[in-house]
C-alpha cells in the first residue's frame, strides 16, 4: 500500500467539495459584515443619520443651539447673546455646543 500524502486523508475529494460549497455563504457573510461596518462608520461621521438610535436633546440644548445660530447670523448683538445665555445658565465656550447630528460625541 503506498504512503498517503497530507491531502490524501480519509475524506477523499468530498472534503474539498464541502469546503467549496461554503464559499457563497462565507462571501455573503463577509459582504454583510462590510456593509455593517460602512454604515457604522458613516453614522459615526454624522453622514448617515439614524433617528431611531439618536438620543433626544433637551429643550435647553435646542435653545443654546438656536441662540448660537442667531448670534452667528448677526440677528442679535453680543450683549443680548450674553444676557440670554446667562438666563440659560450657559457660559459659551465652557462646553461644546449641542449640534443636530451630535458629531462631537466621540469617546
Amino acid at each position: 500500500m503506498p504512503p498517503r500524502g497530507p491531502f490524501d486523508g480519509g475524506h477523499g475529494h468530498h472534503a474539498v467539495e464541502s469546503s467549496l460549497s461554503m464559499l457563497p455563504f462565507l462571501g455573503s457573510l463577509l459582504l454583510l459584515l462590510l456593509l455593517v461596518l460602512a454604515a457604522l462608520y458613516l453614522w459615526r461621521q454624522g453622514k448617515l443619520p439614524l433617528p431611531g438610535l439618536a438620543s433626544h436633546r433637551s429643550p435647553e440644548d435646542d435653545a443654546k443651539r438656536i441662540l448660537a445660530e442667531r448670534f452667528a447670523r448677526g440677528d442679535i448683538s453680543s450683549d443680548e447673546f450674553l444676557e440670554r445665555s446667562s438666563i440659560l445658565n450657559w457660559t459659551p465656550g465652557s462646553e461644546p455646543l449641542p449640534s443636530k447630528a451630535r458629531k462631537n460625541r466621540r469617546i
